[in-house]
């Protein structure tokens, strides 16, 4: 029992050190296009093939827990939350690099407007991966709670992104092109909040019990 327990606790290990990854992939995609730094967007691409090769090993370990160990309750939900947030954070690594793709695409061009918005929306949505993270780490599902809560900000700011910038491209033409690679930025950073969303609901799995996943209502009553 204590060698299946530390395997539990070298699993988690790994699926932090993927987080890490994530964590500085998003953070650093946004941030090379902020600064124009070609040397930062390069860094993403390249971190992309380890991200995907650690989906694989947790996915491996995992299930190899699984058939080994046969686990009930807690620890089968851990191994099964494990699964879905290795897969997440793979996705959120995918999102990273789509951002770098229309970061290098806009980075010797003259900027539409800007980078206000786009930076703040970041900034939630980063606190939202961090914060999904560590409500794993400490089985805290208040925290996850207030993931879920931050969901609706994100969106937010996304929408008021849009309606910005399609006011741009209606009164500007030649901003088109621009204006759509930022819609896209955004519209990736909005799906990476979705990712930790999902990470936050997997939390409250765990810890509780409770499938909160399409239930808004729930989301808010939980204690």
């Amino acid at each position: 029992m204590r060698h299946f327990i530390e395997e539990l606790d070298e699993l988690q290990k790994k699926l932090l050190e993927m987080g890490g990854l994530v964590e500085s992939g998003v953070h650093n995609s946004v941030l090379s296009l902020m600064d124009h730094n070609e040397t930062l967007a390069q860094e993403v691409l390249r971190n992309e093939a380890r991200i995907n090769q650690m989906e694989i090993e947790v996915d491996d370990f995992a299930v190899g827990l699984m058939a080994l160990y046969q686990p009930m309750a807690r620890d089968l939900r851990f191994l099964t939350a494990a699964i879905k947030i290795n897969s997440d954070l793979e996705r959120m690594g995918d999102l990273a690099v789509n951002i770098v793709e229309r970061a290098l695409s806009l980075i010797y061009q003259p900027p539409v407007k800007p980078l206000i918005d786009i930076p703040q929306m970041a900034k939630l949505v980063e606190s939202m991966v961090r914060r999904s993270l560590d409500s794993f780490v400490k089985r805290d599902s208040e925290l996850a709670r207030a993931v879920l809560l931050s969901d609706d900000a994100v969106d937010e700011l996304r929408d008021a992104i849009y309606h910005e910038l399609i006011d741009f491209m209606e009164r500007d033409s030649r901003t088109v092109s621009r204006a759509v690679d930022l819609m896209f930025v955004a519209r990736n950073l909005e799906r990476i909040a979705d990712h930790a969303t999902n990470i936050a609901e997997d939390v409250l799995y765990l810890v509780q019990g409770v499938d909160v996943r399409h239930h808004a209502e729930a989301r808010t009553s939980l204690g």
